[in-house]
């Protein structure tokens, strides 16, 4: 039997001055994105659910994601934000202990001016508390902080581990090396999976071509196989150079070779396992 289809990687927020990284350049993300725009999107392309990731660095955010997961059985997972940082983080953990959508945990490490910020011990120290929890941990990075992150996930061999976006490969400069490189040695951890999530706004906003993405696509699947694959839209800041079902048809058309069952594991049956998402529930 085939595995629910999901979006493994998408954003909802309420636009607000928080919301500080959209930039001139992004003005069309500056405007409320919630699950009732998402829903169509979702039905377009066949999906009936999808993952809601963090998108600024606030536990209000994640519990207004938490809250859209409460309404909305489409939303079947939340990956939310701590402080993993702080002498708080435990608190702040067991004040979500009760939501049952709370599948993870992201930090913006991307952001972070140390390119070995994920070596820290105060912020090892809370991604111990994921793990004793049961939470996954989202890695987001550029490839210059992949050197950090394959000592990182050294340290935490047991712990369910995901990398955003494949590091954000550089597709507009045509760069693969040391990018690629690193990949399969990050992808010799076989707790650490890998979204393909986030190409389009790596390549040329307005002249990509969909064989741009492919010489990247050969690289994760070859290093992580496609049962460590999901396939996630970055939807609503995807729209900056492509509309979703551009997105998702990048995806499939890559993935076209694939078997029945491979296809069904990387566009749903992955994130399913990988988050332990809930089964959906029916909301009046």
């Amino acid at each position: 039997m085939n595995a629910e289809r999901i979006d493994a990687h998408q954003h909802f927020w309420r636009y607000g001055p928080d919301y500080a990284w959209i930039g001139d350049r992004m003005s069309v993300l500056r405007r409320d994105f919630v699950p009732d725009d998402l829903a169509p999107l979702l039905r377009g392309s066949g999906l009936s659910g999808s993952v809601a990731v963090q998108a600024r660095q606030s536990m209000t955010e994640t519990q207004d994601l938490l809250a859209f997961a409460k309404q909305h059985a489409a939303v079947r997972g939340v990956v939310g934000w701590i402080d993993l940082c702080s002498i708080e983080a435990e608190r702040q953990l067991d004040s979500l202990s009760d939501e049952a959508a709370l599948v993870g945990i992201r930090h913006v490490v991307q952001d972070e001016p140390d390119d070995r910020f994920l070596l820290r011990e105060d912020f090892q120290r809370g991604v111990d508390l994921l793990e004793a929890r049961n939470l996954a941990y989202d890695i987001l990075i550029y490839p210059r902080q992949l050197p950090a992150a394959i000592e990182f996930v050294r340290r935490f061999p047991n712990h369910r581990l995901v990398l955003d976006h494949m590091a954000k490969p550089d597709i507009a400069g045509g760069a693969l090396e040391p990018w690629a490189k690193q990949i399969r040695v990050l992808a010799r951890a076989e707790n650490v999976f890998c979204k393909v999530s986030g190409l389009v706004t790596e390549a040329n906003w307005s002249s990509w071509k969909p064989g741009d993405f492919s010489p990247y696509l050969e690289v994760v699947l070859e290093a992580f196989g496609p049962r460590r694959l999901m396939v996630g839209s970055d939807w609503p800041v995807c729209t900056l150079a492509a509309s979703y079902g551009q997105v998702m048809g990048i995806a499939a058309s890559f993935f076209a070779p694939l078997s029945s069952e491979e296809k069904s594991a990387v566009f749903g049956g992955n994130a399913a396992g990988f988050y332990r998402l809930p089964k959906p529930t029916c909301h009046p």
